[in-house]
């Protein structure tokens, strides 16, 4: 996260570990009111009265100038390149890119500078019906249609699935919960390349006064060293993978993606 206070350690950890699998995370919100940060660029659209990024993304979408957008997305890209990092994938926090709040959408230039770079970028193939929120979205799999038309067109690879759950703490729910329901996910994937998302985090004095929900975040850190998480891996036979094999191994042929998306841009199927 080029905009984040820490990008410049998080840099250096990359590049003493260059094995390691570090994408982009492009930054258009700030959204924690005790821990805020300001664009690369400057731009005022891209700030709230704070002179700070947008806490939400629907005062992203309203207030930010394209153009705006645009130069930020390709400073952040031009500060990992300088800070000597090879990333192997572009994602974006929050989903700010997508469009959610008001259709307002820069996924067109995302995957453009990501087809440009050989970069993956993090959108997802299809819509997993099991998936409770995604599937709850009237119209998802008609929207996503041609953006991933568009990502095949442009060679950009993606994986095939995105797995959510609730980011805060959910009423009711303890650390056992939270370890059935994502051990539950293990036995159910399907077929193909699955996503989903943690935030670990060690139990920090820092942290638990300005993360809202940091107690799920150290709960994540305890997930991935709780020997019934590895089990479960090892039981459900799942082969865990990475953005250097989505990009050797999902990309779709470009010429018949054009001619799909042709049909999604003049309303035919």
């Amino acid at each position: 996260m080029p905009p984040a206070p820490a990008f410049e350690e998080a840099a250096a950890w990359c590049r003493k570990n260059p094995d390691a699998n570090v994408g982009l995370h492009l930054t258009l919100t700030s959204e924690f009111p005790e821990l805020r940060w300001k664009s690369l660029t400057g731009h005022p659209s891209l700030h709230d009265a704070s002179g700070h990024m947008h806490p939400t993304i629907r005062d992203f979408e309203v207030n930010a100038d394209p153009r705006a957008v645009k130069r930020e997305i390709r400073a952040q890209l031009e500060a990992v390149r300088r800070a000597g990092l090879s990333v192997t994938h572009v994602d974006n926090h929050m989903g700010s890119l997508y469009g959610l709040a008001t259709g307002r959408s820069y996924l067109p230039l995302v995957l453009w500078e990501c087809s440009r770079r050989g970069l993956p970028f993090r959108i997802f193939r299809h819509i997993y019906k099991s998936d409770k929120f995604l599937a709850s979205i009237p119209g998802a799999e008609e929207k996503l249609a041609p953006v991933t038309a568009l990502a095949d067109a442009l060679g950009v690879a993606i994986p095939d699935y995105l797995l959510t759950h609730p980011y805060q703490l959910e009423e009711g729910e303890t650390y056992d919960s939270f370890k059935r329901m994502l051990i539950g996910k293990l036995y159910e994937l399907p077929e193909g390349v699955s996503e989903t998302y943690i935030h670990p985090a060690a139990e920090d004095e820092t942290m638990s006064a300005i993360i809202p929900s940091w107690e799920k975040r150290v709960w994540e850190y305890r997930l991935m060293l709780d020997p019934d998480f590895a089990y479960a891996l090892r039981d459900a036979k799942v082969v865990l993978t990475d953005y250097r094999y989505v990009k050797a191994h999902r990309r779709r042929p470009r010429l018949p993606a054009t001619f799909k998306l042709l049909r999604h841009m003049t309303g035919k199927r």
